[in-house]
């Protein structure tokens, strides 16, 4: 049961970490990753990422938005599922349940029809309402100033519900006796939510903190590449989108995976750090 998962890994995820070398070759497709030159100095295009005049932007953008979903993104499925863990009507609480986690089936291009369905200056659901009540249309998708929190907001409602299951999960494991006894000394159920149920998820909470810390330079390229335009580039333009541009649509693979190479050093230095931090309080992965 094991092999097809095992072959998946190791076809797609290790034997293809060789395609890093790219990053330190002037890499040709008519000559092959083998047959290209290597690039001197060997850090050629890690130093043409660096000293790019988009340099300071696309980390500033890509570290921000990253924190912004990592921020305001781990609390909203933390509190979604105390609440359906609460729940004592069965049906409302599997429609409730089922309503939540459905955004996360939907592509970001359905989302974003929606989004111009509600957010469009001129013929948007919200703007109708503000234009009625008086107000000035608002830009919501072009404006330098609202942008990042649709990212963010759209993000945590598509994730809300999926997020929500991992932790229902993780109270569904939690001793039944240890909320019998908190019964019995009176304890009300903000208090077995307090002392029982958030200490009962605390390590699954660390760890998914843990995870998401390594995809920090992460900030969605789908989503991000879907809803951006021209307009919110200062805000909004991130390593991914800006490597699609740069390195793949010039076709300047090496650049490309010099940048995917930096991603994944630094990736790799946040989930160790993190984890080690982790460690002090005996929640740590490994």
């Amino acid at each position: 049961m094991l092999l097809p998962g095992v072959i998946y890994y190791v076809l797609f995820k290790y034997i293809s970490m060789y395609g890093v070398v790219i990053a330190f070759k002037d890499f040709s497709i008519v000559d092959g990753i083998l047959a290209s030159d290597w690039a001197h100095p060997w850090n050629k295009h890690f130093l043409t990422f660096i000293h790019s005049p988009y340099f300071s932007q696309l980390i500033t953008n890509t570290l921000l938005i990253s924190f912004y979903k990592l921020v305001f993104g781990i609390l909203p499925p933390i509190l979604m599922a105390i609440l359906l863990n609460e729940c004592r009507i069965r049906w409302f609480k599997s429609l409730i349940q089922t309503l939540t986690y459905m955004p996360h089936f939907l592509s970001w291009v359905i989302i974003y029809g929606i989004l111009i369905a509600l957010l469009s200056q001129n013929s948007g659901l919200v703007n109708h309402w503000i234009k009625e009540a008086g107000g000035e249309a608002i830009p919501f998708l072009t404006s330098t100033g609202t942008f990042r929190s649709i990212l963010v907001g759209s993000e945590i409602w598509q994730n809300l519900g999926w997020g929500a299951i991992i932790y229902l999960a993780a109270m569904a494991g939690i001793d039944p006796t240890l909320y019998e006894a908190a019964r019995v000394d009176g304890a009300s159920r903000l208090r077995m939510i307090w002392h029982i149920t958030i200490p009962g998820i605390r390590s699954v909470v660390v760890m998914l903190f843990i995870l998401r810390l390594g995809h920090m330079l992460d900030a969605g390229f789908e989503q991000i590449y879907i809803l951006y335009n021209v307009q919110v580039y200062p805000v909004a333009d991130i390593l991914d989108t800006w490597v699609f541009r740069t390195g793949l649509q010039q076709l300047n693979f090496s650049l490309a995976s010099a940048v995917g190479l930096f991603k994944a050093g630094i990736g790799l230095a946040l989930v160790l750090l993190s984890n080690q931090i982790a460690k002090r309080w005996g929640e740590g992965i490994w």
